[in-house]
């Protein structure tokens, strides 16, 4: 869907000469004029990663999720520096670590990459553990049904542009469809093995080079939990990704918590988890997209109950609080703010969501000399590793002393209390 928007708009601004002037001149015109692209905040105040990379205690732990298309190991690269430079981390470690997923029950499975990155700022006081999962292994054999499609046999008879749009069209468009499909569970493997590493062990524990399970039952991974900072960062439909595995999380939680075989160290384990408070940082957002069609987790509608201390089901709760922090720009054609009452219909109560939205353009929108005005909808989908107001949010959040100045000057903040 996304490739055929996109095509649009490309004949759109391709339909006359005259038209094709007006968006050059746009261009240059915008070059020189103050930035003013929109930043609006609504929800509670969040504090960022930057206030936990002090932890004297334990480690502050992001995990990054990517969305469609083919990505290799490593194209969190340019979201990484920049993050990095915002917290004042200019110290990392000489070499990643990189570990090769597989599913417990079948290590035959090749299912994607984890590639860990260690940051540090130069007096060792403030570190950062930087998880990326890249799993388009998992999708690209089925992929291969279309390989044919990019051949010279039939690529040749295209238009050079309409071209590179179907190869871009023949390489994102299947991942949601597949991730519908039989190799959701596979995806969904990856990301709780992911999260597993992450939580389970600290940088020198950490195995590399190597194609190996997650354990995450371990006194080590107790430990961790229950000192460790934990956030998670994902990209359209890795934000799905992200959430279905919370919720296969909350479910397998709660089905743990209930059975009269529950060793100790489950019980442990299920405990400190109960305790996190977990942010997850959504990059053009597509959750109410991606809802459509889908069943609805176990528990829903019933956040009061799991997440008031006091109440019935407090102590069946998974997780203290999830914030679901959502970035949309609304040039963006397929991405979506979090309206009221989603969460308490469509995500599992369990989780204890508490949503901020964040409207924010990060393509430029440019007046056409009356014909109107336009924003690149690639770009409002794709900008947010390289916009310094997405990087200083996640780093440094809004509404605490600690907020970017940067934020303080271009965004608009409205405080949502209950």
């Amino acid at each position: 869907m996304k490739p055929i928007l996109i095509l649009m708009a490309s004949l759109a601004l391709a339909g006359c000469a005259s038209f094709g002037k007006g968006v050059a001149e746009a261009v240059l015109e915008k070059q020189g004029s103050e930035d003013t692209r929109v930043c609006e905040v609504k929800g509670k105040p969040f504090d960022g990663i930057e206030p936990n990379l002090s932890n004297r205690n334990g480690k502050m732990k992001v995990l990054m999720v990517h969305g469609v298309g083919h990505h290799i190991p490593g194209y969190s690269t340019q979201f990484l520096e920049n993050l990095a430079h915002e917290m004042g981390l200019n110290v990392e470690a000489r070499k990643h670590k990189q570990i090769i997923l597989t599913d417990p029950q079948d290590t035959s499975k090749n299912l994607g990459t984890l590639r860990i990155n260690r940051l540090l700022n130069e007096a060792g006081t403030k570190e950062l553990l930087f998880y990326e999962l890249t799993w388009s292994a998992i999708t690209e054999p089925d992929k291969k049904i279309l390989a044919y499609d990019n051949s010279g046999e039939y690529s040749f008879r295209r238009a050079a542009v309409n071209d590179l749009l179907k190869k871009f069209s023949n390489d994102t468009g299947p991942d949601p469809m597949i991730y519908l499909g039989d190799k959701r569970d596979d995806i969904l493997t990856s990301f709780r093995q992911s999260f597993c590493w992450m939580i389970g062990a600290d940088w020198e524990n950490l195995p590399s080079g190597v194609n190996q399970r997650c354990n995450p039952l371990t006194e080590e991974a107790v430990k961790h939990l229950s000192v460790d900072n934990l956030a998670i960062v994902s990209h359209s439909l890795g934000s799905r990704i992200t959430i279905d595995g919370m919720q296969s999380l909350a479910q397998a939680v709660t089905d743990k918590g209930a059975s009269r075989h529950t060793s100790s160290i489950e019980s442990r384990f299920i405990d400190e988890f109960r305790k996190r408070e977990l942010p997850l940082y959504m990059l053009s957002n597509q959750l109410p997209l991606l809802q459509l069609g889908r069943a609805l987790p176990e528990v829903t509608g019933q956040r009061e109950a799991y997440c008031t201390p006091g109440r019935s089901r407090y102590h069946d709760r998974t997780l203290s609080k999830t914030a679901l922090i959502a970035f949309s720009d609304p040039n963006d054609l397929l991405s979506y703010a979090i309206p009221e009452g989603f969460a308490s219909d469509f995500l599992d109560s369990r989780l204890c969501i508490e949503v901020t939205n964040i409207n924010i353009n990060v393509a430029d929108v440019m007046d056409l000399f009356g014909v109107g005005k336009v924003a690149n909808p690639l770009t409002a989908h794709v900008g947010y590793d390289s916009d310094d107001r997405v990087v200083a949010l996640i780093a440094k959040g809004i509404g605490n002393p600690n907020t970017s100045p940067l934020i303080k000057k271009r965004c608009k903040w409205t405080r949502l209390i209950d």
